[in-house]
């Protein structure tokens, strides 16, 4: 089974980091099992941003799970994506709830969600969970299990 990547424009070479997000290319492919309904995880367990106040950094244990249709997202482009954060001052809130509406832009999966979970800022972890609506009925989704923050001890 081959997929059609002649359209991509990111894989197989270096490329240049985007500058913010707004500029970052998602890209997808064809699902090589139409038809078959699946989970797909991605986690990104080291997620940098800057607080929009002070500019100082923020991080975060992302998890994004998905039901793909007809594509499924391209992980360079993701990871190219997200990275495009570190010099970005947005809110949790805003970055979370963001990066999942732009991948169900880019995808259009039947559905999805996104769990951020922030390492503390002035004490205070902030988790932010984002979905699509109900997950399908007779598909596994895994429980994210990230545990809450608990500190040093």
């Amino acid at each position: 089974m081959t997929t059609d990547v002649s359209g991509l424009t990111l894989l197989g070479h270096a490329t240049p980091q985007p500058t913010t997000p707004e500029a970052a290319v998602l890209e997808t492919v064809p699902n090589p099992q139409p038809g078959v309904a699946y989970c797909v995880r991605f986690t990104a367990p080291e997620f940098t941003s800057l607080c929009p106040m002070t500019g100082q950094p923020d991080f975060a244990h992302l998890v994004i799970d998905y039901v793909p249709d007809a594509l499924l997202v391209e992980s360079k482009s993701l990871k190219l994506f997200l990275t495009a954060f570190r010099n970005h001052g947005a809110f949790h809130e805003d970055c979370t709830v963001g990066i999942g509406r732009r991948l169900v832009a880019a995808a259009k999966p039947v559905w999805l969600r996104i769990g951020g979970y922030w390492y503390p800022r002035g004490g205070i972890p902030i988790d932010v969970f984002y979905q699509t609506g109900p997950a399908p009925e007779g598909i596994w989704i895994p429980p994210q299990e990230v545990p809450g923050y608990r500190g040093r001890g």
